[in-house]
């Protein structure tokens, strides 16, 4: 899906859903999917974090062993 697709779909599904449901029922649904956003930001934040740091470990790990 191309960027104006996704933006153009999640205008039309942000549409319906304040057609559809209250202002209460909108702000907890907006608050709960900013926190799924964040989540998911900080999951992949970790993942890179571990995975950088395993990576300079076997590089370490590599570069004592070819000094030895």
């Amino acid at each position: 899906m191309n960027s104006c697709n996704l933006v153009a779909s999640l205008t039309g599904i942000a549409c319906t859903l304040s057609q559809c449901l209250s202002e209460e029922e909108l702000n907890l649904l907006s608050a709960s999917l900013v926190q799924l956003g964040d989540t998911i930001v900080a999951i992949l934040a970790n993942e890179s974090y571990l995975e950088a740091c395993c990576k300079s470990t076997k590089e370490n790990d590599q570069n004592k062993s070819c000094n030895n």
